[in-house]
């Protein structure tokens, strides 16, 4: 969402970050498109992003990283993981954001959430960084 939105604190870094990625470079799992969508479009912002306007977004990330999809065992596997640590609400999208890291393994794994990040994979915490 900080890519997206000009008004975002961490704007210039994330699109900063964005611009450098590419297809060969950059992931992120699929139902961030539908995460993205959905913040974007509800944003309490005058003039409010349509949805229109978050799908030419959606397609800048689809054009430009690979978007990861998991299948029926990686989201179970992430759920009991979840259930292990004690990890309730939104924090499942966070888990599963990790496994599809995972899944490519992925280098570096960028977010504005670095705490819950590395409560959730521990084994992941030296790749978690901030854009």
């Amino acid at each position: 969402m900080a890519t997206f939105w000009g008004d975002h604190p961490d704007h210039e870094k994330s699109l900063k970050s964005f611009a450098l990625a590419s297809k060969s470079t950059g992931a992120c799992g699929a139902h961030s498109l539908a995460e993205v969508y959905a913040v974007l479009t509800r944003l309490p912002i005058r003039p409010a992003i349509s949805a229109t306007d978050a799908l030419v977004f959606i397609k800048e990330i689809e054009n430009r990283l690979t978007v990861v999809t998991l299948d029926e065992k990686a989201y179970l596997d992430t759920i009991k993981h979840a259930v292990g640590i004690n990890l309730i609400g939104g924090q499942i999208y966070d888990a599963l954001l990790l496994k599809a890291a995972e899944q490519v393994k992925a280098k570096s794994i960028l977010t504005w959430n670095t705490g819950h990040f590395r409560h959730i994979a521990p084994s992941l915490a030296n790749r978690i960084k901030t854009p």
